[in-house]
């Protein structure tokens, strides 16, 4: 990986300092940039271990258009750890290290104070209606995206194809064969990315080692977005992950008019081969096959917006996808909390969204205030619960801030509150991260 890595920094070189000539005698070449500094704190439940961390790094990217179809560009990213707090200590009671925060850094090996990664390198050919893509990109889709909620967001390495035959119409179809997700500082194989992040419990309650022991050579994506009618608008995505899974996405949405709209989704997977791996105690996809059924209202005025959203996971399949991939933008999402890994599941959630002009000091606040509610399974059932997590409530507030002084300058403020709602053992470990905490992140990017 250290190889690899070199490499596309040595033709990255090139690029770079071709850019620094580009910007004073060259419009063909673009450089632009991002310094991004982010702090994050979790305030456990009473005696548990509350964990800090600051981190400051960025990327540079440079595009350079060869003609007006044909373009490459290429970006590094990093991430510097200041060392505020030892994350390589666990919480003394469980002995389990920061869920949240170690993903700022490599979390496969926080000792790495310096975290680089050539995330992007890709060749572009762009027409009219077409496009294709081929080398190292970000993609973002409902479940494979760059989850931009870290210092470095995940990239994928492969093929990428869309045609755009309508303002209102759209097909994609993709294949690749490398990940890097955030938080680890490098591109693996489709196989070797599944079991980067913690891996929960097998059926059997005992810890999961599909780790480094799923087989998949490939993920092909599929996407299409259209009108079927001219209020009712169609969404459809697919991914099939070689000798593990196949899952499906559907949602449309129903624009009632300006300002209602009415949306459903529905999540459905099969097993594909052997799930990852012939052996039961190694295999990644356990079941045979899952659904996730789910219904949004959507009210829109002025400024502002209101969304009410509820999903339910079927009793008879664990949802399961791989959290490296991407966050789960199910109706009921909200930031430091998934459904992946949960059957037999309710979500109800609720989203207000305005936006709130100071003009008196300068600044446009945009706020999103959500308050949910996931109903589990017992933490003490593997086969609904893989990461034993028990019902709880969430309150999120996001806070997102432009200057009109300084325009490059962006800032985010994100405080989540999480609390147990039910009745289950009283035992530290599904406290910790999970439930009964108070979260803080603080993010500032100057855009260049």
């Amino acid at each position: 990986m250290l190889k690899r890595n070199s490499l596309l920094l040595i033709l990255l070189l090139p690029l770079t300092l071709l850019a620094q000539d580009s910007l004073q005698v060259d419009p063909k070449g673009k450089l632009t940039g991002q310094w991004r500094n982010y702090y994050m704190n979790t305030f456990n439940k009473e005696e548990l271990k509350d964990f800090t961390a600051l981190a400051t790094g960025g990327h540079l990217k440079y595009a350079y258009r060869f003609t007006p179809q044909f373009s490459v560009t290429g970006a590094v990213h990093t991430s510097v750890n200041t060392w505020i707090q030892d994350l390589t200590i666990p919480d003394p009671i469980t002995g389990k290290r920061s869920r949240y925060e170690e993903g700022l850094f490599n979390r496969l090996d926080l000792d790495e104070k310096f975290l680089f990664v050539a995330g992007e390198l890709f060749a572009r050919y762009k027409l009219k209606e077409h496009e294709w893509r081929l080398g190292r990109m970000k993609f973002v889709s409902p479940l494979v995206n760059p989850e931009d909620g870290r210092m470095i967001p995940t990239f994928v390495q492969g093929f990428h194809y869309s045609w755009k035959p309508a303002e209102k119409s759209l097909f994609e179809a993709g294949i690749l064969n490398e990940i890097a997700p955030r938080s680890t500082g490098g591109f693996y194989s489709i196989g070797e990315s599944i079991g980067t992040y913690g891996t929960g419990r097998n059926w059997l309650g005992e810890p999961a080692e599909y780790a480094g022991n799923t087989h998949s050579d490939f993920l092909i994506t599929a996407h299409a977005n259209f009108n079927l009618l001219e209020q009712l608008n169609v969404d459809f995505w697919n991914y099939y992950a070689d000798n593990v899974f196949n899952t499906s996405y559907l949602n449309p949405e129903w624009y009632i008019n300006e300002q209602y709209s009415l949306e459903m989704e529905w999540v459905h997977q099969e097993r594909v081969g052997d799930g990852g791996n012939a052996l039961e105690e190694f295999r990644y996809f356990e079941g045979n096959s899952s659904d996730v059924l789910g219904t949004r209202i959507n009210y829109k005025w002025d400024r502002s917006s209101l969304a009410l959203s509820y999903n339910r996971i079927l009793p008879h399949g664990q949802f399961i996808f791989p959290r490296e991939w991407g966050r789960e933008f199910l109706f009921s999402f909200q930031k430091r909390e998934r459904s992946e890994g949960s059957a037999d599941n309710h979500a109800l959630v609720a989203y207000y969204n305005t936006n709130i002009p100071l003009e008196e000091i300068g600044t446009n606040v945009r706020s999103i205030l959500s308050v949910g509610h996931q109903w589990k399974p017992s933490v003490l059932d593997p086969r609904l619960n893989k990461y034993a997590v028990p019902d709880y409530t969430q309150v999120n507030l996001d806070l997102f801030f432009d200057f009109e002084k300084w325009k490059n300058l962006k800032a985010e403020l994100l405080l989540v509150g999480k609390f147990a709602s039910s009745h289950f053992p009283d035992n530290p470990n599904f406290y910790l991260n999970k439930t009964d905490l108070f979260h803080i992140d603080l993010i500032l990017n100057y855009n260049f």
